[in-house]
């Protein structure tokens, strides 16, 4: 079975699954973290090398100040779960997204887990948080233009500057996302969500889609199975 090296997925439908069990959203949230960390599991069982997981974007900020508040006292316990396996495995932990508005607490959590974990290089967890595709282009664009040594790098060395170099993915071995999962596209066409919401635009741009109505928090193993199986089956061409 053909196994991709990067998987990403938008964690979503933790607060529908929540509703319709009568659940509160912070249940969902919390039922959401902790199936992250058996997603996790299984994709390195599998082979995965690096995984994704976006838990948080940049239009999320718009929602009610209680659940942000939650998520932000959630995500720093969630990472130590997976700090506690990144050390076991050897997994190195990096934090996509913007640096400047998240809550000091999490983001000394996240400087934490990178800073345990930054020699390590069997596994590589990105955990997006505060993060937009379109935010992170214009972030790197930013750097670039401010960075004398890529136009160094043009007139001296007669190549290219590369985007990659200043994207938050930067030096990875496995940037490019092979197969993108979203959870949570509904079924009927009331609740579908049959699109990538700008989720790593750059790095998904040849990335396989795999939607299902399953939301995240009731992904199983046989489900993420399921996923890699149906990468496994089709022919990518990459314009070929």
């Amino acid at each position: 079975m053909q196994i991709p090296n990067h998987v990403a997925i938008i964690c979503d439908g933790n607060r529908r699954w929540a509703r319709e069990r009568g659940k509160s959203e912070f249940q969902g949230h919390n039922a959401g973290a902790e199936n992250a960390v058996k997603i996790g599991r299984w994709l390195r069982e599998l082979g995965v090398h690096t995984l994704t997981f976006w838990g948080f974007s940049t239009e999320n900020w718009d929602r009610e100040e209680k659940e942000k508040q939650h998520l932000f006292a959630l995500y720093p316990r969630m990472i130590d779960r997976f700090l506690k396996d990144a050390i076991k495995e050897e997994i190195k932990i990096i934090h996509l997204g913007r640096k400047d508005r998240l809550p000091k607490q999490l983001i000394n959590k996240l400087r934490e887990a990178e800073e345990r974990t930054r020699d390590f290089d069997k596994y590589i967890l990105n955990i997006a948080l505060d993060y937009g595709g379109r935010d992170e282009v214009e972030r790197a664009i930013t750097k670039l233009t401010i960075d004398d040594r890529a136009w160094k790098i043009v007139e001296t060395e007669n190549r290219k500057w590369r985007i990659d170099d200043y994207l938050d993915t930067a030096g990875q071995p496995y940037p490019d996302v092979d197969l993108l999962i979203r959870p949570g596209a509904g079924e009927s066409q009331e609740e579908k969500n049959i699109r990538t919401s700008g989720f790593m635009i750059w790095q998904a741009a040849y990335a396989e889609l795999y939607f299902t109505p399953k939301y995240f928090p009731e992904l199983s193993k046989n489900d993420i199975m399921e996923a890699v199986e149906e990468y496994g089956r089709r022919q990518r061409r990459f314009g070929k």
